[in-house]
């Protein structure tokens, strides 16, 4: 399987980000909010690892604005493994979206736009991390409507208790309509996962605009 870029060694999880984190949570009106009602992300989360995603060489930071052009293939992703943990540690990545089909009626919400299970960081200088499965789930970009406010997309990292081998019909099929209304907190109950990082964007259409709704 193809690796994914690993982080550059630094520590883990700085203060800095840790507390421009829980602001961008709580300006964004996820916790309290969708994220923190559907029990994903606690009021007192602390990131246990820094998730870094970007696009083409644009990094997600903790909200800022995508087109939706800028995502139709899947990103890179950057993390470390966390200390104190079992060095060969699995990971599960997430990727949904609170506000479809738009914000103000998110009827189908969280809409799960990509899983991967079995990420693993690996040891020496080699800086990478495994993808040791092929997605359970499919990468699908991020497509909001022009008559759409920009949605959010929340980027989830998951610790694994054990190896995960899950089929597509496992976490609920990635067909179009089955994708809809999913629920993270009763996979996370189900396969034994712990939320140890959190990154997340805003998208748009690509002729989307601040006048045009």
């Amino acid at each position: 399987m193809d690796a994914i870029k690993h982080a550059a060694e630094e520590s883990l999880v700085g203060s800095t980000y840790s507390d421009r984190l829980v602001t961008s949570l709580k300006e964004s009106g996820l916790v309290p909010g969708p994220a923190s009602t559907h029990k994903i992300i606690s009021h007192d989360f602390q990131p246990r690892t820094q998730l870094e995603v970007s696009f083409d060489g644009k990094a997600v930071d903790l909200g800022n604005l995508f087109r939706a052009r800028e995502c139709r293939v899947a990103p890179s992703v950057a993390f470390q493994g966390e200390d104190d943990t079992n060095p060969h540690a699995t990971y599960t990545l997430m990727l949904v979206d609170p506000d479809a089909p738009t914000p103000e009626d998110p009827k189908y919400a969280f809409w799960r736009h990509w899983v991967m299970t079995g990420l693993q960081p690996l040891s020496g200088d080699s800086n990478l991390v495994a993808a040791t499965k092929f997605p359970v789930t499919a990468y699908h970009p991020p497509d909001p409507k022009a008559d759409s406010h920009p949605h959010r997309y929340l980027f989830l990292l998951f610790r694994e208790s054990r190896p995960l081998d899950l089929s597509k019909d496992d976490i609920g099929g990635e067909e179009f309509e089955q994708r809809r209304s999913f629920h993270p907190a009763e996979a996370v109950s189900k396969f034994g996962l712990t939320l140890v990082g959190f990154n997340w964007m805003k998208c748009a259409a690509d002729d989307w605009s601040e006048g045009s709704i």
